[in-house]
């Protein structure tokens, strides 16, 4: 099934949490021409139901920015409309109906991301909804898609989900996952972008981190993007607001931000942990080049 394809570019940003997909949002989000959103899956929940605050600080109800895109996308942001878009995504967008996910209300699921994509105002939007499911949904339904592969270190990745960390929007605590759980998810998702149909461009946390500017000005080439980096100094990035509809802590972050990479994970997760991750995860991590153990 496919519609007419919008003339709104999408950069799509997938990989598991914790991975560094909000980073990179953010560094692509200082590009001309540019609107990051966030992780446009959860606007429905988050946003329209629970009327968590926007990147921008302020709660999502009364965010100029988002009030604008659902009036030009749907005269506003009715609860039904919410409730809807999260029974059509429990029904279709879902990690194991990738293999069969042409279902009947896939066309109704992906128009309403599609309206959401073209009402941002912007020749180019980024979602760092993260999941392939909704990747192979916007490929399939004839989106004009590019997806941006993040992958991290899984040693790392299982540190960061062991790490208790409060959630800025309300202070309850975020998710928290054991290394095998960390581990199987982290090969699942990302063994599901490589045989997505649209096209697809790998980066590494471990190199934007190493090489920021090399690795952004390489993406921005690829995605068709203007590579102005004037907002980076260095390894220190100034970030200006995003309007981003949920997503990591860091998106509400404005100013300088010191690029270092963060390697706790290899004096603060236990050695039983680490070897756990590495025995799952080892077929996938060295074809992505961390030969067992991070780069």
């Amino acid at each position: 099934m496919t519609d007419r394809s919008p003339a709104t570019r999408v950069v799509f940003l997938g990989g598991l949490g914790r991975s560094g997909t909000t980073l990179l949002e953010r560094l692509l989000g200082q590009l001309p021409g540019v609107a990051p959103l966030g992780e446009v899956v959860h606007l429905w929940a988050r946003g329209v139901l629970a009327g968590e605050p926007c990147g921008c600080g302020r709660p999502f109800p009364g965010c100029p920015f988002w009030r604008g895109v659902g009036e030009r996308a749907f005269g506003g942001w009715p609860p039904a409309l919410a409730e809807r878009m999260l029974s059509l995504r429990h029904r279709v967008d879902r990690t194991r109906r990738i293999p069969r996910i042409g279902h009947p209300d896939l066309g109704e699921y992906v128009r309403a991301f599609r309206r959401v994509y073209e009402a941002a105002g912007a020749p180019v939007v980024i979602d760092s909804s993260k999941h392939a499911s909704l990747a192979y949904c916007l490929a399939e339904s004839g989106v004009r898609v590019h997806v941006v592969h993040v992958v991290r270190a899984p040693q790392a990745v299982a540190h960061s989900w062991r790490k208790a960390v409060a959630r800025p929007e309300d202070g309850r605590p975020m998710t928290r996952w054991g290394a095998a759980r960390t581990a199987l998810h982290w090969t699942a998702q990302n063994l599901a972008f490589d045989r997505l149909p649209a096209p697809v461009t790998r980066v590494r946390y471990e190199d934007l981190l190493a090489a920021p500017r090399a690795t952004l000005t390489a993406l921005a080439t690829t995605l068709g993007l203007e590579p102005d980096l004037s907002f980076l100094d260095g390894t220190t990035a100034h970030l200006t607001t995003a309007h981003t509809a949920s997503g990591n802590p860091m998106r509400f972050t404005v100013g300088p931000v010191e690029l270092a990479r963060d390697d706790a994970w290899q004096s603060a997760l236990p050695g039983r942990h680490r070897r756990l991750v590495t025995a799952l995860t080892w077929p996938l991590s060295t074809r992505y080049g961390y030969g067992g153990a991070a780069a």
